[in-house]
Parts: structure tokens; sequence; C-alpha cells
């Protein structure tokens, strides 16, 4: 009985927080790998079993020093661990945030690595409860607030780059004219020369209802033989 009782205990300790957090970072992983993120099931799954055996190792610090070590020159403090932790997720979350054209991309799985790597050090001092409830959260965040994100009324955000030949009149009232009888209309108009092509490119962020605007821009631009080439990025993560 006595052996059986410890031998719950180890479990109980040391192998039900890493399992725990691994199963909270598949959970977060799976969505991430279903919508096509750079960070997906495997990372996200590391991450948070990482996290919770480096939390597990500084919360049991004493199984495993020797004991020829004097006690009083031992400093137990896992929230230095946990410091060290966030500050190193810090790092891999900037790493998948990237930049296309005028959007930038990554937020929410960046986000997501932080979420895990704070469960799984949770889960390495024992939290269950609060681990639990937060990876409860973070699946409700990820699947049920995207659906209503999808259907809340707002404006469309759009980064439009369109580059246009230099002979002939300055495109930019053509442009502008162009953006008029889509429905769209341009906070503010950056000018580029890009003397390599000989061209003119113009960049704007464009805001609309939720419609075709940004598709039937794309037809006309493509059916005007004075632009040499275009963009359309919406900020979507």
């Amino acid at each position: 009985m006595v052996a059986e009782m410890a031998t719950m205990d180890l479990f109980t300790v040391y192998v039900l927080p890493p399992l725990a957090a691994t199963a909270a970072g598949a959970l977060v992983g799976v969505e991430r790998e279903l919508r096509g993120h750079p960070a997906g099931l495997r990372t996200h799954t590391l991450v948070a079993l990482s996290c919770s055996l480096l939390m597990l190792g500084a919360a049991h610090q004493a199984a495993w020093i020797p004991d020829d070590i004097p006690r009083d020159m031992i400093r137990f403090d896992p929230v230095r661990m946990a410091h060290g932790v966030l500050t190193g997720i810090g790092f891999l979350c900037g790493g998948v945030i990237f930049r296309q054209g005028f959007s930038i991309h990554g937020l929410t799985t960046a986000a997501s690595l932080w979420m895990v790597a704070s469960l799984g050090i949770l889960f390495g001092v024992s939290a269950y409860g609060l681990a639990a409830g937060g990876t409860i959260a973070t699946v409700l965040v990820l699947v049920a607030l995207r659906w209503v994100d999808a259907h809340l009324p707002r404006l469309t955000v759009v980064d439009v780059s369109v580059c246009y030949r230099r002979e002939g009149e300055f495109p930019e009232p053509a442009f502008r004219d162009l953006l008029a009888q889509v429905g769209l209309r341009p906070s503010r108009l950056d000018h580029r020369l890009k003397a390599d092509i000989d061209g003119i490119e113009f960049g704007a962020t464009l805001r609309a209802p939720p419609g075709g605007q940004a598709d039937e821009l794309a037809r006309r631009l493509a059916a005007d033989p004075r632009v040499i080439g275009f963009s359309i990025d919406s900020r979507d993560d």
C-alpha cells in the first residue's frame, strides 16, 4: 500500500503536469494547424511541454540537488524561472510575426504561443484548475470568437499598392477616380518613383463595408494597360 501511494504521488507530482500541459498545447495547436499558420500543432505542444518541465524542475529543486550542497546556499524561486521562460517565449513569438506588403500577419499565432507558455507554467506548478480554465478560454477565443468576428458589422481594411507606367499624364487623378468608382476612398496616398522599371507606385490603406469592392478593383486594374503591377492585401490575421 505504501509503495502504491508513493507511485501515485510520483505520478501526480512529476508525470501529470507535463501530460496535462502537452494536452493543452495540442488543443490550441490543432486550431492553428487547421488554419494553416506557421506555428501549429507540434510547435504549440512543445512550447507547453517545455514550459511545464522547466517549472516542474524549478519547483522541486530539492529532489534533484545533491545532498552535499549546503541548503543555505540554494535559493528556491520558481518565479524567476517563469520570468525567464516568458522572456524566451517572446523571441519565439517574434519569429512568427511577419510583414507582407503593408500588412502584418501572425499576431494571433504569437499570442497563442504566449498563452500556451503560460498554461505550461501553470501546469508545471500544479495549478490545474487555473490552467484548465485558461485552456478552455483560449480554445473558445480562437474558435468561437472567430465566428463572432466574421459576423460582426465592420469595415474591411485592405492595403493597395499599384504601379503605373511613367509615360503620359500623371496617373494619380485616374487612380483616385477608379477608387471612387468602386466605392473606396483612401485616407492617404503614398507616392514612390520606381526608377528601375520606369514606373510610379501608389500605396493606400482603404476602408469599406464588406463586399466585392476589392475584387472589382482588382479586375479593373488588371484590365488597365498602363498598370505594370499591383497588390491588394487584406489585414485579416
